[in-house]
């Protein structure tokens, strides 16, 4: 499928600047992961019809119950992802949904693991990231929650829908100063950074998030 990168109109460059400057505004302070994002066209990680709304700051349906998160949100979690550790090699994301959040890390990270749980958004995806030039990502289908233990362990991983409770396969497969992001909850949702130290890990939670739930393969 050949994708209209540019855009125009309300999926133009100015129109994603506006958003970059509204993140900003809104407290992202990473300049490089706003550039990423003013960089990368989200119109061609939504459906057509909602590609006018593609640079409102709102998540938006990608199909299969499932959401594109929004901009402020991705943005957030990329930049906690990076504090402190700007260069990272392996980062694995559970829950490839839209591939726009994929999109927004990989020039950040020499190699990233992304896992779908949906087949034809994880095809959609790939066939982004390809348009785009993105080759330094791996694709599995699979259950996310369980991870991707053939590849721990990992710098950093980042989670894009909402556990009830925190699996502890995820924080197994976490390097020495490696990082989980994660938003967990099921009537309330928080977003939480988890660092692992040795064998103990330290919680700092965040953000109040709402994430469609993170669903595990029986």
């Amino acid at each position: 499928m050949k994708y209209d990168l540019a855009g125009i109109g309300m999926t133009s460059q100015r129109t994603r600047d506006r958003l970059v400057q509204r993140l900003r505004e809104e407290g992202i302070q990473n300049e490089q992961v706003l550039q990423v994002i003013s960089q990368t066209p989200r119109h061609i990680f939504v459906d057509e019809a909602l590609a006018s709304r593609a640079y409102e700051d709102t998540a938006l349906p990608i199909g299969h119950g499932q959401t594109i998160s929004q901009p402020y949100i991705v943005a957030r979690m990329t930049e906690l992802l990076l504090a402190d550790n700007p260069q990272l090699q392996k980062v694995l994301e559970v829950g490839t949904g839209s591939g726009y959040q994929t999109a927004i890390l990989a020039p950040f990270v020499e190699q990233v693991f992304s896992v779908e749980r949906i087949a034809p958004l994880l095809e959609q995806a790939r066939e982004r990231h390809s348009a785009l030039g993105l080759n330094n990502i791996r694709y599995s289908l699979s259950d996310g929650s369980w991870g991707w233990p053939q590849h721990a362990p990992f710098d950093a991983i980042i989670v894009t829908a909402a556990p009830d409770e925190i699996p502890a396969e995820l924080t197994q497969q976490l390097a020495e100063g490696g990082r989980l992001i994660i938003p967990h909850g099921s009537d309330v949702q928080r977003l939480s950074v988890l660092q692992r130290n040795g064998d103990s890990l330290t919680q700092t939670d965040l953000d109040m998030v709402m994430f469609v739930p993170l669903i595990r393969e029986t």
